[in-house]
């Protein structure tokens, strides 16, 4: 996310943009199609500024970083999805959080059971010193 906090002119100048799906007051949401000649014109030659002038961005608006690191993050994208990367929804998809409790042998079942039982009688056993101290 931005740095920069758009005011309610900035806001309405980004969403004439054709190449805007949507505005916030700390972001800007590209259409799909717009990244995808985006990264393809860059990888022609053109430079991330060049792209964004050209399809009528104005860089006081969003600042002179923000080309950069949009075609910087649409690279990888399309690098590793494709086209379709631009198209599909990939928030929270993937492997998030902890691994599964189901994956586990007995054995390593029997050593996070026997971790759990000794962090619970030290929090015990401090609580008990804790209560004594009150007292």
């Amino acid at each position: 996310m931005s740095k920069i906090i758009f005011n309610s002119f900035q806001m309405k100048q980004l969403e004439k943009n054709s190449n805007v799906q949507k505005v916030s007051d700390r972001s800007i949401s590209y259409k799909p199609e717009f990244k995808l000649k985006a990264v393809l014109d860059n990888k022609n030659g053109k430079s991330p500024i060049q792209i964004f002038i050209e399809n009528g961005f104005d860089l006081e608006i969003i600042g002179k970083d923000k080309p950069k690191h949009c075609l910087d993050r649409w690279r990888n994208i399309y690098k590793i999805y494709g086209e379709e990367g631009f198209y599909n929804e990939r928030r929270g998809k993937g492997n998030t959080g902890r691994p599964s409790s189901r994956n586990l042998t007995s054995e390593q079942k029997l050593k996070k059971a026997e971790a759990r039982i000794a962090f619970l009688e030290a929090e015990v056993a401090f609580l008990k010193k804790l209560d004594e101290l009150e007292m």
